[in-house]
């Protein structure tokens, strides 16, 4: 039988867990390999709760939690049968500065304060700011590719194009809907792909970025979507970067960077 404290705790916890996850997979760039880490944060916190217990708001106290478990597992490390994707991930981790993309993921895709990054990493807010400053230079040194995007709405296209522009990358295309999107990826594969979920036509985002991975092969996906509960059930394959409507420029830019880095070859220009 539960007891009450480990029903409040859990109950605490519920709310905050889809957003955990979605760190954990903008992480380590993969969902397996992001759950599993979630996973052990859950167990950890269960078996002491003290982890979780004291002033801090739920969601930080979870993400402490996770970080303090992902910082006694150091990086994780690419295991055997790992994918492609898993592999090149693991290569690229190695030459950033510590600690720079847990602060620049906390910051930009999950909206955190700075002092609330510095209670979750265990650092200072001064530290915390300079993390992300570093982060997201670094990441952005890294690779310039070809970029295409998937959104109806136009405004938004063209404020997407220009931001991942400015970042020296090149844009294939725009398409409005999965017919076009299918088309425009045989003209030009590209490095990455930024997709809405609900197109012109009333067709899915999901379904065309389906379409032109079962034809194309591994290539990073960047969701960025009003509607973000329809892609964090836990009951199927989850990208590993998702972005709410309405976005900051700094959302796009960091996820762009994370998402390229991780999907990275030597053969990638711009």
């Amino acid at each position: 039988m539960t007891d009450g404290k480990s029903t409040d705790i859990t109950a605490a916890i519920g709310p905050e867990l889809p957003f955990l996850r979605r760190y954990a997979r903008a992480l380590t760039g993969s969902q397996s390999t992001g759950d599993r880490y979630a996973v052990a944060t859950l167990e950890a916190i269960l078996a002491d709760r003290s982890m979780f217990e004291g002033d801090l708001p739920p969601r930080v106290a979870l993400f402490r939690a996770f970080h303090a478990i992902w910082s006694s597992a150091g990086a994780p490390v690419a295991e055997s049968g790992a994918d492609a994707l898993e592999a090149r991930a693991q290569v690229h981790l190695s030459s950033l500065t510590r600690n720079t993309r847990e602060a620049l993921l906390l910051r930009t895709i999950e909206e955190m304060r700075f002092d609330q990054i510095a209670q979750i990493m265990d650092v200072t807010q001064s530290e915390a700011e300079d993390l992300v400053t570093i982060a997201m230079n670094e990441m952005e040194r890294s690779v310039l590719g070809h970029v295409m995007i998937i959104e109806d709405e136009t405004i938004i296209a063209m404020d997407i194009q220009s931001i991942v522009q400015s970042m020296g990358h090149r844009v294939t295309g725009i398409a409005r809907t999965r017919e076009q999107a299918v088309a425009l990826s045989r003209k030009e594969r590209p490095n990455l792909v930024l997709a809405d979920i609900q197109l012109a036509d009333n067709s899915s985002g999901v379904d065309a970025v389906n379409d032109i991975l079962a034809e194309l092969g591994d290539i990073p996906v960047i969701f960025i979507t009003a509607f973000p509960e329809r892609l964090l059930t836990g009951e199927r394959p989850e990208p590993a970067f998702l972005i709410s409507k309405p976005y900051l420029e700094e959302q796009v830019r960091s996820a762009v960077s994370q998402a390229m880095f991780f999907a990275s070859t030597e053969t990638l220009a711009a």
